[in-house]
C-alpha cells in the first residue's frame, strides 16, 4: 500500500513510518517544509536499506497514499486538517494524535479536547475522510529500533468497519504488534488519555512501556 504520514518529520511518524517500510509499504514522509519531508524520507530510507520511502509537502505526499496518518502533535490539528482536508476525502485517516500537555510536579497530562478527542475532532473537521485512531501508545523509540520486535497491543478505533480492518492489519504487520478493534470512534479519548500515564510511567520506572490486553 501507498501510505502517507502527515507531519510524519516528529519520533512517532518516523518509526511507523520505517515498520511499514520493513513490511514492504511505500511511504511518504510529510511536512510544512518539503525540504524536511526529504531529510525524513532519507532517514527511513538509511534505517531500511529497502525502503521506497519519499518525502515532501504534506498536501503533496497525502494525493496517492491510500492510508494517511497523522502524526503531528494536537496543537496543529485543526489548522493542518483546515489546510489539508479537502485533498483527504474518502481517504482512511489514521490519527496517531494524542493531546497532551507537560506540566511542572505533574508530568504529562491528559488534554480536554472540545471533541472529546482528537480523533472525534478529526473526524468533525474531515466529514469526507474514514477517520479512524491508532498507534498513540507505540513507543516512538522501539518503533525506530527496527531490529527488534516490540510487545505490544494496538487499540483500533472508529465507525467505518472496513476502515479499521485495514488498519487492523497493518498494526498487525509489525513485528509484535497485535491490532484489537477498540470499538467506535467514541472510545479513542481512553485510548489518547493512557499515552500520558505510559509517559509518566516512563519518567518514574526509567524506561519505554506499551500496553497489552489480556484474556482476547
Amino acid at each position: 500500500m501507498k501510505l502517507a504520514f502527515v507531519g510524519g518529520t516528529g519520533p512517532e511518524g518516523l518509526g511507523l513510518a520505517m515498520r511499514f517500510a520493513l513490511a514492504g509499504h511505500a511511504v511518504a514522509i510529510g511536512s510544512r517544509s518539503a525540504e524536511r519531508g526529504a531529510e525524513a524520507a532519507a532517514k527511513v530510507r538509511e534505517r531500511v536499506p529497502a525502503a521506497a520511502a519519499s518525502g515532501g509537502e504534506n498536501g503533496e505526499v497525502v494525493a496517492d497514499a491510500e492510508v494517511v496518518f497523522l502524526t503531528f502533535p494536537y496543537e496543529g490539528q485543526e489548522a493542518t486538517l483546515r489546510a489539508i482536508g479537502h485533498r483527504l476525502d474518502g481517504k482512511i485517516v489514521c490519527d496517531v494524535v494524542a493531546p497532551l500537555r507537560f506540566e511542572k510536579g505533574r508530568g504529562a497530562v491528559a488534554v480536554d479536547v472540545p471533541g472529546h478527542s482528537a480523533a472525534e475532532e478529526a473526524a468533525a473537521l474531515l466529514p469526507n475522510a474514514r477517520v479512524v485512531s491508532a498507534f498513540q501508545n507505540l513507543s516512538a523509540e522501539k518503533l525506530q529500533e527496527v531490529d527488534r520486535p516490540l510487545d505490544c497491543d494496538v487499540l483500533v478505533c472508529g465507525d467505518d468497519r472496513e476502515a479499521k480492518e485495514i488498519v487492523i492489519g497493518l498494526a498487525n504487520q509489525i513485528a509484535g504488534v497485535r491490532g484489537l478493534d477498540g470499538g467506535a470512534l467514541f472510545n479513542s479519548r481512553y485510548v489518547e488519555m493512557l499515552t500520558a500515564l505510559l509517559i509518566n510511567l516512563n519518567r518514574r520506572y526509567k524506561t519505554q512501556t506499551s500496553i497489552r490486553i489480556v484474556g482476547v
